[in-house]
């Protein structure tokens, strides 16, 4: 996703951040010279996206934990936001293990596999495990589970109180072993959502890394030491080890914060954190995941990572880790559905209860269902992520119908009641704008667009440009004339649907709540960045 260019000469620097659009709350492991990362996924099926790297710097998708409907159902019903919260990827004699929370249903779990590429199990729930952001960590023999959350009566201390609590496990049984013991309440008195917990063993000590503050501009990362493994875990002198919440509002990079950390083959340590990054003063990208070098230093506190030393803060370009520069594939902008299975950028919302797409003969077909995407269920809806503040979307469309309540066409969503449908219906195209400011209010959309199209073959496209989307259709994709005026982006950015998820565009198909049998067949799909 940086720098993917086959044969390039191996630069000295590399950008940040390292996998770029809605890759939040990133965990890292290291088998060998392959680097394995695994991010949040929330609401969106397949869940927890894999990628390696042998850099640590050009990632390759190569599966996703949550990979089949076998393992797991997103229920109708799960909200946005809930779903797939903050995994930890480990590796242990031979076998790779997933440990997270399933928010809005089961709570935690554990998954493993032989290959991080799949498959992978199905998901062993955890009894007796409060809390989120559960994470492993092995020691003489034992394994420890480590999670958020307040385990006596002292959560209403103060606004946000949360902590830090550990036990051991079995991790092939998800099984919890012994007593749970209170590890910390956060750095600080009054402290704020200590989350996201993870147990290293450098230099014979004990080292356990959270994040503080809330997932928001006070973000932080901080450090806590022990000679013992059950503790007591003091607060380190140095913290926040990583933060930018005293830079404000206007830093390129913010909100910094849920890391995790990796010692390479060489000795070198390096952190991969999740960042937010504005244009015109909105994030539309979500958080993203980033890379920071650390040097593991000895202070009275004990040991003490240092990010960027001399510096301190997330860079946009700094030098890169001292590894072979291995270049992947790029990501490709073009789909043109000739493969036999479904690329990996593809998601869905929530779980598909059964096939209501195929892929066959170089066009992707979907099953008009009563599904709407401003319900919570799954619609026939296939999306990808947003990875770039300037880009364009499109696809050419086949479809025809004799019923007012069906329609097709291209859609902008980051959730049920923030998103923009670009839909072709019976005699005409609409666009479609749903708003809630703050997640909160009544739900009613806006056509902000109409014109008559009796056609049955189409092509329609989006350009966003910061925080402007400007639509587009006509009969092929030469030839584009824009619907409406140029419209608000801001609708989907972080700062105005706020939560946790990120920006998808994709193709749509609905017949509006009532049963059908059409189908809306869609040739191709382009997404790439713009200038």
């Amino acid at each position: 996703m940086c720098f993917q260019v086959s044969g390039q000469v191996a630069p000295d620097k590399f950008q940040n951040p390292i996998v770029p659009g809605f890759y939040p709350d990133p965990s890292i492991c290291r088998v060998g010279d392959t680097y394995y990362l695994v991010n949040s996924s929330f609401e969106w099926f397949p869940g927890l996206p894999i990628h390696k790297s042998k850099d640590l710097i050009n990632w390759e998708k190569i599966g996703y934990g949550f990979h089949s409907t076998d393992q797991i159902e997103y229920k109708d019903g799960l909200a946005d936001s809930n779903g797939i919260f903050a995994p930890t990827i480990r590796f242990h004699e031979g076998t790779f293990y997933i440990i997270c929370t399933m928010v809005g249903q089961n709570g935690n779990f554990i998954i493993k596999a032989q290959n991080p590429a799949g498959p992978w199990s199905k998901p062993i729930w955890i009894e007796n495990a409060p809390g989120i952001d559960p994470s492993l960590f092995w020691d003489n023999g034992k394994c420890y589970y480590t999670g958020a959350g307040v385990i006596d009566d002292s959560s209403k201390e103060w606004p946000g109180k949360n902590g830090i609590w550990m036990q051991e496990i079995d991790p092939d049984k998800g099984v919890l072993l012994g007593e749970k013991k209170q590890l910390t309440y956060g750095h600080a008195s009054n402290a704020r959502w200590a989350e996201g917990p993870h147990l290293y063993k450098i230099n014979g000590e004990y080292l356990l890394l959270i994040g503080e503050g809330g997932t928001g501009e006070y973000h932080s990362v901080t450090v806590f030491n022990s000679k013992n493994i059950w503790g007591p875990y003091v607060p380190n002198h140095a913290n926040p080890i990583m933060s930018h919440r005293h830079l404000g509002d206007t830093h390129p990079i913010g909100q910094t914060g849920h890391a995790d950390l990796v010692q390479t083959q060489n000795g070198d340590w390096w952190s991969v954190l999740l960042a937010k990054r504005k244009v015109d003063g909105f994030v539309t990208l979500a958080r993203e995941t980033f890379l920071a070098k650390v040097v593991m230093t000895e202070q009275e506190s004990g040991v003490t990572p240092i990010y960027n030393p001399g510096i301190g803060l997330l860079q946009e370009e700094q030098e890169r880790p001292d590894l072979a520069w291995t270049p992947v594939a790029a990501i490709k902008t073009r789909d043109d559905f000739d493969g036999e299975t479904l690329d990996l950028e593809w998601n869905f919302l929530r779980t598909p209860s059964y096939k209501w797409y195929h892929q066959k003969k170089g066009v992707m077909e979907l099953i008009l269902r009563p599904e709407m995407l401003t319900e919570f269920v799954n619609p026939s809806f296939l999306a990808k992520r947003t990875r770039y503040f300037n880009y364009s979307a499109s696809t050419k469309l086949s479809f025809s119908t004799n019923k007012e309540n069906e329609k097709a066409g291209l859609v902008i969503y980051r959730r049920h009641g923030n998103n923009y449908q670009l839909l072709k219906g019976k005699d005409e195209l609409v666009l479609i704008k749903n708003f809630q400011k703050d997640n909160v209010g009544e739900l009613e959309p806006e056509i902000v667009a109409s014109i008559p199209y009796n056609k049955k073959v189409l092509v329609l496209k989006a350009e966003v440009r910061g925080i402007e989307v400007q639509f587009f259709y006509g009969e092929n994709e030469n030839d584009l004339k824009p619907i409406g005026q140029i419209q608000d982006y801001t609708i989907v950015s972080d700062e105005v649907a706020q939560k946790f998820n990120g920006v998808y565009v994709g193709i749509y198909a609905s017949s509006f709540g009532e049963a059908s049998t059409q189908l809306a067949n869609f040739d191709w799909f382009v997404m790439g960045k713009e200038d």
